[in-house]
């Protein structure tokens, strides 16, 4: 049986350099997937405009699925071309992105998650979360997290 790999990457360069920092993992891997998430918006959201987000305008499921395509596509295909990948799954998902990582993971039996950490601490991270610490905290195998100048398991 094969090793499969699932890479997650947001676009951003750290997640970048988390991912090339492990391609000495995946020249052992048999399928590797690389996953980008959009976050959803819960439609009752308040931003700090005092306007409120709805998806239930018309055609307004329709514009967010569209502009959400193409920038997972872009943030894809930056990926890609960064680290030079010639066989890989491309996926992108809508959902919460720690809980939608640990789905992928599931569904695609992965044996193995590599993911970047931004390096919150404190009440930025109390405010936004950690999605790397989600995955480690409930992925069912073992996540690679890479972060700036170091790397964690």
């Amino acid at each position: 049986m094969g090793i499969n790999v699932l890479l997650c990457t947001d676009g951003s360069d750290l997640s970048i350099q988390a991912l090339r920092d492990a391609l000495p993992v995946l020249a052992a891997a048999d399928r590797c997937a690389l996953l980008t998430v959009e976050s959803i918006v819960d439609p009752n959201f308040q931003t700090g405009n005092g306007f409120t987000l709805r998806a239930d305008t018309p055609g307004g499921d329709e514009q967010i699925e569209t502009s959400g395509d193409r920038e997972a596509k872009r943030i894809l295909d930056l990926t890609v071309a960064a680290l030079g990948l010639d066989d890989v799954d491309l996926m992108a998902r809508a959902g919460t992105p720690g809980e939608t990582i640990c789905d992928v993971a599931v569904s695609m039996s992965a044996d193995v998650i590599v993911i970047g950490t931004h390096g919150r601490s404190g009440f930025r991270r109390a405010v936004t979360g950690s999605t790397s610490d989600h995955v480690v905290r409930h992925a069912r195998c073992p996540v690679l997290v890479q972060g700036a100048g170091s790397s964690e398991r």
